[in-house]
């Protein structure tokens, strides 16, 4: 099953019980990738590790992790666990997305719950986990967005918008800001590259917010691996639509929205990081 490019690899997959990151998970390990399994918690961390091996995956290629996302806490803890068993990180796949709920929904640590999940943990793992990724030379961060994240505006006054909220609103406002946020991940000198992209619309639990036939999440997943490979040439904080270089929406190209952000996820993580 293994063309062992990435044998010597480990790739940390977020939201991997199900859907893009399952299936990102099982083709990194045919690539022959250490893949770090998370899931929101042991229970799916573990079944999504027993049919990746069903699915012929070896096992020792697999280490379950749980944490859940609303709880900033506890992606810290996942972090921790990160650093303290591999000191060289090769990839970080940020895939766990959330679809926001029909009403306005805060955590525990008073974030949207789209925002914290589908950006904020992101963001937050990069930053805890810069240490092993910059360790391990030629570190890829990949950023699971959408194309929706063009339809979307950062509300500055409300982030969460608890004021006025729309659920699409909502999820394109996560997904811009993790697009917009990539090239943050990887500062100069940090020896990573991070990239986002839209996978493209696929059959997942995401699919009722685009109310269309999606594509088998497997072909989601391929784009996902592709960026993740040696062999595909990859700028810092490029957006990729379809396989190729994309124009992102134009918020991703102001410095000072980019500022503002950067600030803005740093207030918002608070203790946690």
């Amino acid at each position: 099953m293994s063309d062992a490019v990435l044998s010597v690899r480990t790739a940390l997959v977020t939201g991997a019980s199900s859907g893009i990151g399952w299936e990102t998970a099982r083709l990194l390990a045919g690539h022959g990738a250490t893949v770090l399994v998370h899931a929101r918690t042991t229970g799916e961390a573990e079944a999504a590790v027993a049919r990746l091996v069903d699915a012929g995956v070896r096992r020792d290629q697999l280490v379950e992790l749980a944490a859940d996302f609303t709880h900033l806490a506890e992606v810290a803890v996942l972090a921790g666990t990160v650093v303290k068993h591999y000191p060289a990180l090769d990839l970080l796949v940020n895939n766990a997305a959330v679809m926001a709920p029909e009403r306005c929904t805060l955590t525990d640590d008073g974030n949207e719950v789209s925002l914290q999940v589908n950006f904020l943990a992101a963001h937050l793992l990069a930053k805890l986990l810069r240490a092993p990724l910059s360790a391990a030379g030629d570190a890829r961060i990949v950023n699971v967005s959408s194309s929706l994240h063009r339809t979307a505006s950062m509300n500055w006054s409300d982030p969460h918008r608890v004021k006025k909220y729309s659920r699409v609103a909502a999820y394109a406002q996560s997904q811009l800001a993790l697009t917009m946020a990539t090239a943050d991940m990887a500062p100069a000198g940090s020896g990573i590259t991070a990239v986002s992209l839209n996978p493209g619309l696929c059959d997942t639990a995401l699919l009722p917010l685009y109310g269309r036939v999606g594509a088998p999440a497997a072909a989601g997943a391929a784009e996902v691996v592709r960026l993740c490979l040696p062999e595909t040439v990859v700028a810092n904080g490029a957006y990729f639509d379809d396989g190729v270089i994309a124009q992102t929406a134009q918020a991703a190209q102001e410095e000072r929205s980019l500022k503002r952000l950067a600030k803005l996820a740093d207030q918002l993580v608070g203790q946690a990081a």
